[in-house]
């Protein structure tokens, strides 16, 4: 991606920031750890255009949570700025270079760098990578507030409230091996009657030899367990209970 590309170019900048002198200064203080969407702070730093008294975004998830009011104050931010799909991947894309960065890792995770370094540092890194307005303002606010080693809890979060505005229902099922794609579509396909109209399945798999076969089906809060694992533990327990001959 090219997006990704340009993150990682960012790198070397960010080692350039991370060994100046002022990181010799004193730990800085944290501000608010919980940004509350509805704050004039928050208004100021993510809007991209004006918006009007009367304009209202609705989460349409309910987020608990430093994490969860963060990627709510986002998702508005994100929706009045008609920029939902941007965001979300420099988001990732963001979660992504810490993956494959020791030293941006270290970074996001270091609070004894101070608060300005911080700022610049995500403030250059936005601007090379070419980041929307929404993401850099939000981020900027992350690193004042000492909460960029969250970012991938963050990213989670708003993924879920991403998906919720798009009407889409994530379903996880979880194999032995990897489903066939004419296995995957009818399990899709039933999973979409299932869930009805006016909400979209999209699917993700996993894999886990643990569960010995079967599939477990996880979506909306519900788990369907159909694995041989789970199957096996059941007859066991009924084996080793005491047969009652009263109600024979």
């Amino acid at each position: 991606m090219a997006m990704a590309g340009r993150l990682r170019s960012t790198l070397p900048l960010l080692q350039k920031i991370l060994g100046s002198d002022s990181l010799s200064s004193q730990r800085s203080t944290i501000q608010r750890a919980v940004l509350s969407p509805k704050s004039v702070h928050s208004e100021r730093n993510f809007a991209t255009a004006p918006a009007t008294k009367d304009a209202k975004v609705k989460v349409p998830v309910a987020m608990f949570g430093g994490a969860g009011n963060y990627a709510s104050a986002l998702y508005i931010a994100a929706v009045k700025a008609n920029a939902m799909d941007k965001v979300e991947v420099e988001l990732f894309d963001l979660v992504e270079a810490t993956k494959k960065s020791p030293t941006f890792f270290q970074f996001t995770k270091d609070l004894s760098v101070p608060s300005e370094t911080r700022i610049k540092a995500i403030n250059d890194i936005c601007a090379q990578a070419k980041f929307s307005d929404v993401t850099k303002n939000f981020l900027v606010v992350l690193a004042q507030n000492g909460r960029l080693r969250h970012i991938e809890s963050i990213a989670k979060r708003f993924s879920e409230l991403s998906m919720a505005h798009k009407g889409e229902v994530k379903a996880i099922v979880t194999t032995v091996i990897p489903l066939p794609p004419e296995e995957e579509k009818e399990l899709k396909d039933t999973l979409q009657e299932i869930i009805g109209k006016g909400k979209k399945v999209k699917l993700e798999q996993k894999v886990d030899a643990s569960i010995l076969g079967g599939l477990v089906v996880e979506f909306e809060q519900k788990v369907f367990d159909m694995s041989i694992k789970t199957r096996a533990k059941q007859m066991e327990r009924f084996l080793r209970d005491p047969v009652n001959f009263d109600i024979l």
